[in-house]
Order: C-alpha cells, then sequence, then structure tokens
C-alpha cells in the first residue's frame, strides 16, 4: 500500500480516468465539485457524460483489479488543468480495500450523501462505488443531491426509504436515456445495479444494435489484450494480460485455475464482435427502458444473419435438458411453426442461458 493507502500496483500515474499519485503530477484545474459550483450546478448531458466516461474508466480499472474506492465524490476527482476540457484523476484511496469476489465488506465508511444502502447493511463490494457514481451523475445533471437531510441519521435514512425525484426540472426535459442511466445506477438492490464496465458499453446481435461510444470501453479492453493485424486476439493474449496485471485478490480467486486450464486452447482466437458479446451482460441490458427495442433489433439481424431451421431435440440438446423433462412442451413456442426458425419468444430466452434447473423451476 502506498501512502494514501492505495495498492503499489494502482499508484501509478495513468491520464484518462487512472488512478493518481500526488508527488507526479499537479493537478492546477482544481475539484469536479468546484467546477459543478461555478456552472450553477448543472452540466449538459454530453459535459455531463464526458466526466462520467473518465470516471467510469478509473472505477472500471479498481474493480477490474479487486479493489473498491469507498469514498468516490466530486471532491476526489481533479482536474489536471484549468482547461475545460481537461482530463480528471482520482484521488485519496485512503478507504480504499481489496474486496474478493465472493466477499463481503463489513465497516461503514464514506461520506453520508454517497453512501450505498448496502454498506449501512454491512455488506456490500464493489457495487457501493456504483451507487456513488449514480449520486455524483444526479448531482451533475439537476445540480442537487437525490437525498438530502439536515443530519446524517437523517441521510442515512433517506439512502435506505427514500426514492430519487425524476419529476422535477430539469428531468422531464432530459433524454430517456440519461434519466435510466442514472436510475439504474441508484437501485438500491445492488445486484441489479450497473457495474463500471456494464455502465461503459450497455451478446452477438444485441452488441451490433450498441453505438461505437456505447462499446468504446470494450474496444478498449479488446486493444490492451494486443489483437494482430487481423484483428485477433488469442487465448495467450488473455493468459498473458492477467498475469501480468492480477492482484492479491485476483491470485486468490479461481481466476488463473480457469486460465490455465483452457490454455490448451491456445490456437482459438475471437475478434472484436465476439469479445463484445461476451462482455455484455443481458441481465443489464433488459433492465433498460429500451430494452424491448434493442431486442428487436438484436433479432432482426439474427434473422438476416442465419436464423435457420432448427429441430426441437437439437435446441433441448444445445441447452443440455434432460431426457426426463418433456422438451416439445418446454420448447414449442421457442420455435415458429411456419418455418422451423427460432421465434422472437426463443432468441429471448436463449439470450438468457436456459437451463434445466430453470425448467424444473417454472
Amino acid at each position: 500500500m502506498d501512502e494514501l493507502g492505495l495498492p503499489e500496483k494502482l499508484a501509478a500515474d495513468v491520464e484518462g480516468g487512472q488512478c493518481f499519485r500526488p508527488p507526479s503530477t499537479l493537478c492546477k484545474g482544481g475539484e469536479l465539485l468546484d467546477r459543478i459550483l461555478a456552472r450553477g450546478g448543472k452540466y449538459s448531458e454530453e459535459d455531463a457524460k464526458a466526466v462520467m466516461v473518465q470516471i467510469l474508466r478509473v472505477t472500471a480499472y479498481c474493480h477490474l483489479q479487486g479493489v473498491v474506492h469507498r469514498d468516490l465524490k466530486p471532491e476526489n476527482f481533479l482536474f489536471i488543468s484549468k482547461d475545460e476540457h481537461s482530463l480528471l484523476k482520482a484521488i485519496d484511496f485512503g478507504l480504499s480495500d481489496y474486496v474478493k469476489p465472493d466477499e463481503r465488506l463489513n465497516d461503514i465508511v464514506g461520506s453520508a450523501y454517497y453512501v450505498a444502502p448496502e454498506v449501512l447493511h454491512r455488506s456490500y463490494g464493489t457495487e457501493a462505488d456504483m451507487w456513488s457514481i449514480g449520486v455524483i451523475a444526479y448531482i451533475l445533471l439537476c445540480g442537487s443531491r437525490p437525498f438530502w437531510a439536515r443530519t446524517e441519521s437523517g441521510i442515512f435514512r433517506a439512502v435506505l426509504k427514500a426514492d430519487p425525484s425524476f419529476d422535477e426540472a430539469p428531468w422531464p426535459s432530459l433524454s430517456t436515456e440519461a434519466v435510466d442511466f442514472v436510475k439504474r445506477l441508484l437501485n438500491k438492490d445492488y445486484r441489479k445495479r450497473l457495474t463500471a464496465s456494464q455502465a461503459l458499453t450497455a451478446l452477438g446481435a444485441v452488441a451490433k444494435t450498441l453505438t461505437i461510444t456505447e462499446l468504446g470501453y470494450v474496444r478498449d479492453q479488446f486493444v490492451s489484450l494486443g489483437p494482430n493485424k487481423s484483428g485477433f486476439i488469442f487465448m495467450q493474449n488473455f493468459k498473458s494480460a492477467l498475469l501480468k496485471n492480477c492482484t492479491e485478490a485476483v491470485k486468490d480467486s479461481r481466476v488463473l485455475d480457469f486460465v490455465h486450464m483452457v490454455s490448451s486452447l491456445q490456437y482459438k482466437k475471437m475478434d472484436f464482435e465476439e469479445f463484445g458479446a461476451a462482455a455484455i451482460s443481458i441481465h443489464q441490458l433488459e433492465a433498460m427502458e429500451n430494452w424491448e427495442q434493442l431486442a428487436r433489433r438484436a433479432y432482426e439481424l439474427f434473422e438476416k444473419d442465419g436464423n435457420r431451421p432448427i429441430m426441437i431435440e437439437e435446441l433441448a440438446s444445445e441447452l443440455g435438458l434432460s431426457p426426463s423433462i418433456p422438451v416439445h412442451v418446454v420448447l414449442q413456442d421457442w420455435i415458429r411453426h411456419a418455418d422451423g426458425k427460432l421465434s422472437f419468444l426463443g432468441f429471448v430466452r436463449l439470450l438468457h442461458g436456459a437451463s434445466s434447473r430453470a425448467f424444473q423451476k417454472s
């Protein structure tokens, strides 16, 4: 750990929404909070997006290393210069900690206005940082806090019980995408909250429906793995990158065992489209207000790219369904009777990764 409590592997000075070590760079642009106050508390959607992308990038980087910041707020982001489009630096990792994928932290730390509900319940992980980012996004767009009270205990009660208001100006005039983005970060159920990577992006055909901007972070991660001139990455790329950048938390998990286990697939290659498909969570996408439109567009692409006739037995085998399950009853609505091709209903359910266990419960 360095003098700020930041793990040494993360303490390097990296521009463009990465981690900040004070001795190496003097940030002359002041705090994000000062910029917010100077603007009278309101950012345009485009300006807010530029800020959020940088905040999400550094957060995604930290979370990938198993580090949760635990005190994200506008005061802890500094601009390098006074330029209007200056890059941001994240600071003050004094409260940060490592958290394993299957581990929950239980100490209440952070700033009251930005603390997540699960922190107050003393059981949280990296999702708590995403709540804090949701509070920052809310402030950027409307100039006021989503939860407010005169006392700290009052703030905590509001965080636990109250819902942020999206009825007053400027919310009705903002895009549905902006409102939906903030709502998905301020979801009191941390399991349904966006992760940093998902917030920066939004499964084969579904990935094609997203814009270049929405896939920007996934593209950055793909490029960092060193694709060859033909645009492919190989299993060895994953192994080398992971071994080079892994933290103690990763070493303690099963990730390295998995990499060694599949390293025999050294000739298996993956292009950006496949990489993007693997990086996007369908469960998070379906929480978006425009999910049905995304799914419809994805299905249209699926139809165009080769939705061929398929036998129910073939589909059942692909899903790994037990012979004891009456597959004809379960899957009959998945396939169109007219041409034997996968229906829209079947396509959507297939995206969820159907399993025999799921069928047994239904």
